[in-house]
C-alpha cells in the first residue's frame, strides 16, 4: 500500500513489474498480493493492469505513510539524523508506531507540513503553493527546492548525499543556467557553485 502511495503521488502508472522492481520480489508474489489486496477492497485493477488504490486502500496507505514522515521529521529535528540515514530508520519505526503515539510525536515536533525531504505529511493542510520539477525550469528563472521524490529516496538514496554536498537543501535558492537537451543535462547556479545534473535527477527535484 505504502508503495502504491508513493509511485502514484509522483504521477507514475502503477504496475504489479513496477511493485516488483521497487519491493525485489519475484512478480508472481506481486500478483498474489495483489488479489488478496483486491479481495480485501484496498486496490483496484484496470483492465490494462493498472494498480490503484480504493478510498479503503487510500486510507490505510496514508496512515502508514503519515507514520513514516513524522518519524523522519523526529529523528532529523530531534535525534540530529542526516536525509538518509532518517528515511531507513524511519522505515522500521513506523510498523512500531502506533497512530496514537505517532500524533503525540507530531505535536511534540510542532506539528511539521512535510517530511524533511519536502513531501506532505498526509493529513495536514496543504500550502496552496504550486510546484513543477526543476527540470522544467526555464533558463534565467530562479525557483527555491521544495521537495525530493519520494520515489528517488528509496531507488537512488545517493541522490540525497548529490543534493547535500551540491548545497540542494530544501528551500535552497537556484538558478537554471542550461538546459542541454541533447546531452541530456541541466546546470543550474546554488549560491556561487554551478551545479550540472542529469535532467532524469533533475526530474526528481520539485521547485516552487
Amino acid at each position: 500500500l505504502e508503495t502504491i502511495y508513493y509511485i502514484d503521488a509522483e504521477g507514475e502508472e502503477v504496475r504489479a513489474s513496477r511493485l516488483a522492481e521497487w519491493l525485489g520480489v519475484a512478480q508472481p508474489t506481486v500478483a498474489a498480493t495483489l488479489q488478496r489486496m483486491v479481495r480485501d477492497g484496498l486496490v483496484a485493477i484496470s483492465v490494462a493492469k493498472a494498480v490503484s488504490l480504493t478510498p479503503r486502500g487510500r486510507e490505510a496507505a496514508a496512515s502508514v505513510v503519515r507514520r513514516h514522515r513524522v518519524a523522519e521529521r523526529w529523528l532529523t529535528d530531534v535525534l540530529g539524523l542526516d536525509w538518509l540515514q532518517a528515511d531507513e530508520e524511519a522505515g522500521r519505526l513506523e510498523h512500531a508506531l502506533s497512530d496514537d503515539v505517532a500524533e503525540r510525536l507530531f505535536r511534540h515536533i510542532g506539528e511539521p507540513r512535510t517530511c524533511p525531504h519536502g513531501n506532505p505529511i498526509p493529513g495536514v493542510p496543504p500550502d496552496g503553493k504550486g510546484e513543477r520539477r526543476l527540470r522544467d525550469l526555464p533558463p534565467g528563472q530562479v525557483s527555491r527546492v521544495r521537495r525530493v521524490s519520494e520515489v528517488s529516496e528509496h531507488e537512488t538514496p545517493e541522490l540525497l548525499r548529490f543534493l547535500t554536498s551540491s548545497g540542494l537543501g530544501l528551500g535552497a535558492e537556484v538558478r537554471c543556467q542550461e538546459i542541454n537537451k541533447g546531452g541530456g543535462t541541466q546546470t543550474v547556479r546554488v549560491g556561487r557553485r554551478e551545479v550540472a545534473m542529469a535532467l532524469e535527477v533533475a526530474g526528481k527535484i520539485w521547485v516552487e
